[in-house]
């Protein structure tokens, strides 16, 4: 949160004359402190722990402590809770004061101070920062202090910071007594908020895939970074990896097998910017990589993954404990404490090899070889219990009986529909025999599998290009062109006049595809009629472009589907559609 954007003081529901301008001036008064966007989450988890509590008022400040204030801003208007600004909130009175950091002056705040972890537990050395708040003990070590369990981060004066400081598991409890004794007293088994949503959200796995398009056979990968420079998407950890694996994932792991997301710390995102990431994924994500939404939308992304490529964050270790395979493109364990899971667990996942083909060590990782024991166990000792362990906390800590309604936390939304969108030129492989058409599409042609259709009987390659590509010269090469649109599009002319048009302007081409939703699309063959496809009936789950490349491919082979309405067998992977092709008129 910049200078400009930091809140006027405020005057209601607290302040100097705020008795007589509040509606409700008894209420318990809970302060929700926010370091930055990342400990904001862990925060909003907590949120509807204090719902319908007409005792209770609660209000948002950001101490300005943290080096990403990006994001702080908008997170809070979308809240819709009252900001009061943090020079004033420090002379204001809090029956509770609840943070997921650190960071700025906790020790000043007269309310009850519980401190909530933002991440799995506390597994990382960093030091303090020199705020001139508080002086940190350091005579105890050379070493840079555990974040969150040693007297540099836990003590004030030799007398602990927090009234309660939150912990998921025992094994955190055991790292605090002999790290920081004077504090262990403040320590509370509360369990995990993050993972109990995650936990809870495990149901609806079909959904969350299907809101990012993954289809019938195809695999999600997903693509997670935590942020500095050690980390995947870092560029300070000896090899730069990403800006080489990002492509060659989108282009040699095969577009109709494999959906490819990416899942990126928040301070990736607003310490960079969200414009400059999306800049230095441009090539990725015109290769079909999406981006997900680093606030709402990274715990469906894991529940609906079938392998993650990460580091040593967080967001990674919920994905194992989950249950989820996992690569490690990046496994620095310099920074974190040796003796915590996290540690454990990046000594002993498997790594992703950078000098080999990454399609091998995928398929490795999801044949059952990436499995790692001991997330599962050591994310929380009390699975589904946060809620109602917190709530107990909080409501005990502000000496006010807990409402009578059970304690609970809101499930994860769904994620808006978002499927990949490809419009970097497709290397289409296709190979026609036993009455089907297998069908292998790879974004970027000039990074795909040079030898996929080399020596093979029935096999053909063309290329598949979209209208709205990057390259305008790659559509006069193309032998099938395809785009998405409303039918009714009146700017494109519906699908029978868009597609006339394609073929007129280019005369290479073989095929126009104007995709008209999820699972259909109309297809005009240059010498043949307007056909539908409809990929999404019984027994098909394909990408309609996927489905016109595989008509391409079988008119070139056969010439007709040898009647007015029939079937068109499509194989992706191990999946085979029953694509149905129907004439229409046009």
């Amino acid at each position: 949160m910049t200078t400009a954007e930091r809140p006027a003081r405020i005057r209601v529901p607290v302040g100097d004359d705020a008795a007589r301008w509040a509606t409700r001036g008894r209420c318990r008064r809970v302060l929700l402190v926010v370091h930055n966007v990342t400990s904001a989450t862990r925060l909003l988890d907590v949120l509807p722990l204090f719902h319908d509590d007409f005792r209770v008022q609660l209000l948002l400040t950001s101490t300005g402590s943290s080096a990403f204030q990006s994001g702080i801003h908008e997170l809070f208007a979308e809240t819709g809770l009252p900001v009061i600004p943090w020079e004033q909130a420090l002379t204001t009175d809090f029956d509770l004061v609840v943070s997921a950091s650190f960071g700025g002056q906790l020790g000043v705040f007269t309310g009850q101070l519980a401190v909530l972890s933002h991440g799995i537990g506390y597994t990382k050395k960093l030091a303090t920062p020199d705020t001139g708040h508080r002086t940190p003990d350091t005579g105890r070590s050379a070493q840079a202090p555990i974040f969150g369990l040693s007297p540099e981060w836990l003590l004030v004066d030799g007398k602990p910071l927090a009234d309660a400081l939150v912990l998921s598991h025992p094994e955190q409890a055991a790292r605090l007594r002999q790290a920081c004794p004077e504090a262990a007293d403040t320590a509370v088994l509360a369990g995990d908020p993050c993972f109990d949503r995650t936990l809870a959200a495990r149901p609806y796995r079909e959904r969350f895939r299907r809101a990012l398009g993954v289809r019938r056979g195809q695999r999600l990968v997903v693509l997670n970074s935590t942020w500095n420079p050690e980390s995947l998407f870092g560029d300070g950890g000896g090899e730069d990896l990403l800006p080489s694996l990002l492509p060659r994932l989108t282009a040699e792991l095969p577009a109709d097998a494999y959906r490819l997301v990416a899942v990126l710390h928040p301070n990736i995102w607003h310490g960079h910017g969200p414009g400059q990431i999306r800049a230095w994924l441009d090539r990725a994500r015109r290769g079909g990589l999406t981006l997900i939404d680093p606030l709402h939308g990274w715990r469906q992304a894991l529940v609906a993954a079938d392998v993650v490529i990460g580091d040593h964050g967080s967001v990674t270790y919920y994905a194992a404990a989950l249950g989820t395979p996992v690569l490690l493109g990046a496994a620095p364990v310099a920074g974190l404490d040796p003796d915590s899971p996290a540690a454990a667990f990046v000594r002993s996942a498997p790594r992703l090899d950078p000098a080999r083909p990454p399609l091998p060590q995928v398929e490795a990782v999801l044949a059952g070889h990436g499995a790692v024991s001991g997330p599962a166990e050591l994310t929380t000792s009390v699975p589904g219990e946060a809620a109602a362990r917190l709530r107990r906390l909080f409501y005990g800590m502000m000496r006010l009986p807990e409402p009578p309604s059970r304690a609970l936390l809101e499930p994860l939304p769904l994620p808006p529909y978002e499927p990949p969108s490809r419009t970097a030129p497709l290397r289409v492989v296709t190979r026609a025999g036993d009455g089907e058409i297998a069908v292998e599409r790879y974004a970027d042609p000039s990074l795909a599998p040079a030898g996929a259709a080399d020596g093979v009987a029935h096999t053909a390659v063309h290329t598949a290009v979209h209208e709205d590509t990057r390259d305008p010269g790659a559509l006069g090469l193309a032998d099938v062109i395809h785009r998405e649109g409303a039918a009714d599009d009146p700017r494109l002319g519906g699908p029978a006049r868009w597609t006339a048009e394609v073929l007129a302007r280019h005369p290479e081409c073989a095929l126009a595809a104007y995709v008209t939703g999820p699972g259909t699309c109309v297809a005009r063959p240059r010498n043949g009629p307007l056909l539908r496809l409809a990929t999404d009936g019984p027994g098909a789950d394909l990408d309609p472009s996927a489905a016109a490349s595989a008509l391409h491919a079988w008119l070139t082979a056969y010439g007709d589907g040898g009647g007015d309405a029939w079937k068109l067998p499509v194989r992706t992977g191990a999946t085979v559609h029953a694509v149905s092709v129907t004439p229409v008129e046009g």
